[in-house]
């Protein structure tokens, strides 16, 4: 794919089929990601690459959260789609010291997903990163063995084969662009 097409093709998916994508593949997308801009090359991020053990925790931890809120079938909703995610990563950052640096470093985390799910859509695989509650509950930190103090969870990225891929549309440019004189 040219790089036009891919920005213009590559969406959230929600819904994957069942086969996980290849290690190696996965790992490419990490390596590439890597290679995102950051500012004052901090290399900001980690990756997180959940077992099914381990992904199968954070879905049922999420369950609980949703139960609480919700009540029993949407958690139970909840935890029959989480666990048929085929790929679980996590992506932190190391906690800066400032606060211009802590977004400095997560814009540059952002690019670095940005990558991870470009390379993937290239080879057919759909990325969705989300950042719900469970995202920012200590609990998530014990499951996945980051300590809170060092490192910001910046998102889950689930990723597999789509088994659909939404059409979306996009404001024109001149909504977005403001010409200054």
């Amino acid at each position: 794919m040219k790089i036009e097409e891919l920005l213009r093709s590559r969406r959230t998916i929600n819904e994957f089929k069942p086969e996980k994508p290849p290690q190696e593949l996965i790992s490419k997308a990490i390596e590439l990601a890597c290679w995102a801009p950051n500012h004052r090359l901090t290399e900001p991020w980690r990756f997180y690459l959940l077992g099914s053990e381990t992904a199968q925790a954070v879905a049922e931890l999420n369950a609980e959260m949703v139960t609480e809120k919700k009540g029993k079938a949407a958690g139970q909703k909840k935890l029959d789609k989480w666990t048929e995610i085929p790929g679980w990563l996590v992506v932190t950052m190391v906690k800066p010291e400032d606060s211009l640096q802590q977004q400095e470093d997560y814009a540059a985390c952002s690019c670095a997903i940005q990558n991870f799910s470009l390379y993937l859509w290239e080879q057919g695989v759909g990325v969705k990163w989300t950042t719900g509650e469970v995202t920012r509950t200590p609990d998530l930190y014990d499951l996945i063995w980051v300590d809170p103090s060092t490192e910001i969870v910046v998102g889950l990225l689930w990723y597999g084969y789509p088994k659909e891929v939404p059409i979306s549309q996009r404001k024109s440019l001149d909504e977005i662009l403001v010409r200054l004189p």
